[in-house]
């Protein structure tokens, strides 16, 4: 029986007069690559702002690998096992590649400010322990040998593979992507395409927001589609493709 990485139900928000999200809720598994799909206002992004802390929910529940959690500020749940990346890059731009990488690995560090300070022997250990994790990632991803450029200098693309890197530098149970092929050329999403499958191959888990329906019909395992913050339908990306609701608001005007 497969495992249950996030069990969200009954979400819903409200800002002012609109009702963003209506009950709103998905079941995901371990190794699978979860799409999210809907019109521009659908919720989408309000729903992943929720799932990761940076908005309070009206009401809702929330299990990630079992054990209930409570999105209500963006660093619990980094701990609570849920890494995300951002429509707009955010990287630190003056930092190296290593550095941004060795940022989000220090999530799971256990010295803290003092060690630091002092430089204590676990400290030092667990530094030499991140920076050889940050380079395996980096090899990991595909962009090793820019460890030591400034995250400014990188392509487009490869920014991007470095954000994904820096997800993966705190060991999450989920990742959670915020349209990832954005702003990408043909030959960047078909390598997105690839990292994205080596890391479900792997038995990770993907929650994917993404504009590009093609890529998401090809790539996913399930998919939930939203529209006027409610669900429309969920499946299969064949299921959710014939639904004729799903056709009527979303596919049957050429997608986004």
């Amino acid at each position: 029986m497969s495992e249950t990485i996030l069990k969200v139900a009954n979400v819903s928000k409200r800002f002012g007069g609109l009702q963003a999200l209506s009950d709103v809720g998905i079941h995901i598994q371990r190794g699978q690559v979860y799409g999210l799909i809907g019109p521009n206002g659908a919720g989408k992004t309000t729903f992943f702002n929720v799932l990761t802390g940076l908005y309070t929910p009206d009401s809702g529940s929330f299990e990630l690998a079992g054990k209930p959690y409570t999105p209500t500020a963006v660093h619990e749940v980094a701990k609570a096992g849920i890494a995300r990346t951002f429509q707009n890059i955010r990287l630190f731009a003056e930092m190296t590649a290593l550095e941004n990488v060795m940022v989000g690995r220090h999530v799971r560090t256990q010295s803290g400010l003092l060690g630091a300070i002092l430089r204590t022997p676990r400290f030092k250990r667990e530094e030499r322990e991140i920076t050889d994790r940050a380079r395996e990632l980096l090899d990991y991803v595909g962009i090793g040998k820019f460890a030591d450029y400034k995250s400014r200098t990188l392509s487009y693309g490869d920014q991007r593979r470095l954000e994904i890197a820096r997800a993966l530098a705190t060991d999450p149970q989920l990742i959670a992507l915020d349209e990832p092929a954005a702003g990408m050329n043909a030959t960047e999403k078909v390598q997105l395409r690839e990292l994205i499958d080596r890391i479900r191959n792997d038995n990770r888990t993907i929650l994917l927001i993404e504009h590009d329906v093609k890529l998401v019909m090809g790539l996913c395992d399930r998919v939930t589609v939203l529209d006027y913050g409610k669900q429309l339908s969920s499946g299969t990306p064949a299921e959710v493709q014939k639904d004729p609701k799903v056709i009527e608001a979303y596919l049957g005007t050429g997608g986004h």
